[in-house]
C-alpha cells in the first residue's frame, strides 16, 4: 500500500513539474534574477526571493494555460502526448485551478516588488496564452509574438530593481528577443516532423530550407550586435567593460558558427547543436554581464 502511495505522490509531483514546465521556468527565473542584479545598487535579498517566486508562478501559469489550450494537439505529437492532460493523468479543471492560482500568486508577489513589474508579468502571461498559443497553428509569425513574453524576464529583473523602464531594460529585452529566433527555430527544425503532426509550423518559411537557415544566421548576428551594445556607453546605466564585451562577442561567434553549420549541413543534428549552443550562449552572456558589473 505504502509503495503505491509513494508512487502516486511521485507521479503527482512529476505531473506538477511538467504542467508548469519546471526546467524552463527555472531558466526564466535565472534570466530575471540576472536582470535584477544588473539593475540594483545594493542587492535586497527579499526582492530577489520575491522575484524568483513571482517569476516562477508567472511562467508556470503560462505553461499550464498553454497545455490546457493545446491538449488535443499535444495528444498528436510524440514529444507532448505523455503530458499530464493528454495522457489523462490530470483533468483540465485541475490544470485550470493550478494556472489560476499561479497567476494570482505571481501578480500579487510581483506587485509587492513594484507595480511595473506586476504589469509586465501580467502582459507576458496574456501575450503567451491569448496571442502566441492560438497563433502557433496558424502562422510562423507566432514565433515573433512568442519572443515578446520570452524576452520580458531579463528586462523584468531590471524593472524590479529600479522601478524604471528605459534604455537599459530595453537593451536587455532586445538581446533576449533576437536570441529567441535562432533558439526557437533550431527547435522547430529538429522537431519539424513532430510539430507537423500537431499542425504547428514554427519555421519562418514553413520548411527546413535555406531560407530558414539564412534567417537564423541573420537573427544570430542581430543578437551578437545587441549583446555588445553596452560597451559603447549609450545604454544608460547598463555598462560592459571591453574585456567582457570581447568575451560576449566570442560567445556570440560560437553560436554563429553553429548557425552557419546548420546552413551548410541542413541536418537535424546540426539544428540540435545550435539549440544547445543557444542555451549555453544566453546563460553565459547573462553571467558575464553580472560578473562584469560586480567586478568593475
Amino acid at each position: 500500500m505504502s509503495n503505491s502511495n509513494s508512487l502516486s505522490v511521485n507521479s503527482i509531483i512529476s505531473d506538477f513539474k511538467e504542467i508548469t514546465k519546471m526546467r524552463l521556468a527555472i531558466s526564466v527565473v535565472f534570466s530575471s534574477l540576472a536582470g535584477y542584479l544588473l539593475g540594483v545598487d545594493t542587492v535586497d535579498l527579499k526582492t530577489l526571493i520575491l522575484l524568483a517566486f513571482g517569476g516562477y508562478f508567472m511562467v508556470g501559469a503560462s505553461n499550464a494555460y498553454n497545455q490546457i489550450i493545446e491538449k488535443d494537439l499535444d495528444a498528436l505529437m510524440d514529444r507532448t502526448k505523455n503530458r499530464p492532460i493528454p495522457a489523462g493523468r490530470m483533468s483540465v479543471n485541475t490544470a485550470f485551478i493550478i494556472a489560476s492560482i499561479f497567476t494570482l500568486l505571481g501578480i500579487i508577489i510581483l506587485y509587492n516588488i513594484n507595480k511595473q513589474t506586476a504589469m509586465f508579468g501580467a502582459i507576458s502571461i496574456f501575450i503567451y496564452t491569448s496571442v502566441y498559443t492560438p497563433l502557433k497553428t496558424k502562422t510562423p509569425l507566432s514565433v515573433f509574438v512568442g519572443a515578446i513574453p520570452g524576452a520580458i524576464p531579463f528586462m523584468l529583473g531590471w524593472v524590479a530593481a529600479t522601478d524604471d523602464f528605459g534604455i537599459e531594460p530595453g537593451t536587455l529585452f532586445a538581446l533576449q528577443f533576437f536570441w529567441q529566433f535562432p533558439h526557437f527555430w533550431s527547435i522547430g527544425w529538429f522537431l519539424f516532423e513532430d510539430y507537423k503532426k500537431g499542425g504547428f509550423f514554427m519555421l519562418p518559411t514553413g520548411k527546413q530550407d535555406k531560407g530558414t537557415a539564412v534567417q537564423i544566421i541573420m537573427y544570430t548576428i542581430w543578437t551578437i550586435l545587441v549583446s555588445i551594445l553596452p560597451v559603447f556607453g549609450f545604454t544608460g546605466k547598463l555598462h560592459l567593460s571591453i574585456l567582457s564585451a570581447i568575451i560576449v562577442f566570442v560567445l556570440g561567434l560560437g553560436m554563429l558558427f553553429y548557425a552557419i553549420e546548420l546552413f551548410k549541413k541542413m541536418t537535424t543534428k546540426a539544428a540540435k547543436q545550435l539549440m544547445l549552443a543557444s542555451v549555453s550562449y544566453i546563460t553565459l552572456v547573462q553571467i558575464v554581464y553580472v560578473i562584469d558589473k560586480f567586478l568593475r
